[in-house]
């Protein structure tokens, strides 16, 4: 770009290939994702400040590297209750803002009524991308997406293609999208936060997997928390996905403003109609991207290349879970004998329905991943006789629905968390003879022995083809650091239990 181009604000530039040199960028959020974007635009000529809460020691290291590259990094939470002034007193370009951030963080509030847009990483690599940079498939939900981004990275490096997952989960987008040596697909998370900052998504194909009550504290409520996740949608070229059980995806799917000619695929656990992915007899199946879908079908799968991937086989959620990875690979133009080799080849991620340790036929499994009732009632599905091990910061959540559904398969329920009476209150009205037990943290010294209480418990109630469950539906955030490390605990005290007869 010429100089006058480079003095354009950079809103206002054109993209895709966005030039931010003597761009004036603020990041607020300097996690792994807020290092990257400061990193990348640093590296083609912006002048870039961030901002973060924290003066963790890993912080203050990485600090230090941008700093002698000319970054301007502002540590402690004194930097992030107002909108800083820039460093020549010129306002910013932008904010690129962290999806921890709310949009009623002061400062954000304050670079609103600035005049400064506000963007996600999502927003700014999009721009930054080249045209002919990698295709992004694009995939959200309250549950379920990190299984289907991962599975979907398997299938497309099985294929030989060059993949990633990025996003919310394995790289941080920007790195993916302006990687030097080029990928040619992108299986790209995202989460609510993120799609609410971001206005240019335009993917290769989107699928939203399901829309449950979740972080209706941050978007305000449950209308815009949909809205936001339906954002993934915009501006799709080839294919969006909705789940054919879960009206609120089609709805957004109906309201969306996507490419002429993209097409929307169904997909289920049913039978398959034409354009849609579902389950015949024991075969997942593609009625969508095969020679003829109206008389045609083609076999993907079928469930025994997904049996290792729950302790009695693959449970219903993960079977869905595939199918959307597979249709979604699919409208990328993977052939079928490549799905089936990436998912055959496929493992679950830690803290998702991970079978950590088996003692006298029976599976201890951590899904403390599980962080909602919608996400515990997929995981508590997947056994019909559980050990329950659930609690922790419910969110407001109720959890009556989950409880009255899932009583039939409970034996026995020890509840950690601080406080227990969300659910020992659903638990009085809809288990009301389910055995149970709180674990009081003050008779705990540290959460490695509370949770070693809660799994000694948990053992107790057990017999062969029982199944103990770590499905807390509710955050860690009570009593652990996050949700990996009431996992990593999970799977100490059941593995200290032994390998039985």
């Amino acid at each position: 770009m010429t100089s006058s181009e480079t003095s354009v604000r950079l809103p206002e530039r054109p993209f895709p290939g966005l030039d931010v040199s003597g761009a004036r960028i603020l990041v607020t959020g300097f996690g792994v994702s807020g290092y990257a974007i400061v990193d990348q635009t640093l590296q083609r000529g912006a002048h870039v400040t961030a901002v973060d809460a924290s003066r963790s020691e890993s912080n203050l290291e990485r600090a230090k590297v941008l700093e002698t590259l000319g970054a301007r990094i502002l540590l402690g939470e004194e930097h992030t209750r107002a909108l800083p002034e820039n460093s020549d007193g010129s306002p910013f370009d932008v904010v690129v803002t962290s999806p921890g951030w709310r949009p009623d963080h002061p400062l954000l509030v304050a670079a609103k009524d600035a005049g400064i847009e506000i963007w996600s990483e999502i927003e700014l690599a999009r721009r930054m991308q080249k045209a002919d940079g990698p295709e992004w498939l694009a995939v959200t939900g309250t549950n379920g997406k990190t299984t289907v981004v991962t599975m979907l990275e398997s299938i497309l490096l099985n294929a030989g293609v060059r993949a990633v997952a990025a996003g919310n989960v394995g790289l941080p987008l920007i790195e993916a999208a302006l990687d030097p040596e080029g990928f040619e697909a992108i299986a790209l998370e995202l989460s609510s936060f993120q799609l609410h900052w971001t206005e240019n998504l335009g993917a290769h194909s989107s699928a939203i997997i399901n829309i449950g009550a979740d972080h209706l504290d941050w978007h305000g409520g449950m209308d815009a928390y949909a809205e936001a996740k339906a954002k993934v949608y915009a501006g799709t070229q080839h294919a969006c996905l909705y789940n054919k059980a879960d009206q609120r995806t089609l709805r957004a799917l109906e309201e969306a403003d996507v490419v002429e000619g993209c097409r929307a695929i169904g997909v289920s656990l049913s039978a398959p109609g034409p354009s849609e992915f579902g389950i015949v007899e024991d075969l997942l199946v593609d009625r969508a991207f095969c020679e003829n879908r109206h008389s045609q079908a083609a076999e993907i799968a079928n469930l025994d290349t997904l049996a290792h991937l729950g302790p009695h086989g693959a449970p219903p959620h993960v079977v869905l879970n595939a199918l959307f990875a597979a249709a979604l690979a699919r409208s990328f133009g993977v052939q079928p004998i490549h799905v089936r080799e990436g998912l055959a080849a496929y493992r679950a991620g830690e803290h998702r329905s991970e079978i950590v340790h088996v003692k006298d036929g029976v599976a201890f499994v951590d899904d403390s991943k599980a962080t909602n009732p919608d996400s515990a009632a997929a995981a508590l599905g997947a056994a019909p006789s559980v050990v329950w091990i659930a609690g922790g910061d419910a969110k407001g959540a109720d959890l009556h629905g989950l409880i009255a559904a899932q009583a039939a398969r409970l034996k026995a329920v020890v509840l950690i968390g601080l406080d227990p009476t969300p659910f020992t209150t659903a638990l009085d009205d809809h288990a009301p003879n389910v055995p149970r037990v709180w674990i009081d943290p003050a008779d705990c010294e540290d959460t490695r022995i509370l949770m070693h209480k809660a799994v000694e418990a948990a053992a107790s109630y057990v017999s062969d083809s029982d199944i103990v469950l770590l499905a807390p539906a509710a955050a860690s955030i009570d009593q652990f650091a996050n949700y990996a490390e009431r996992g990593n605990l999970f799977a100490e005290a059941a593995r200290s239990l032994g390998s039985g007869a």
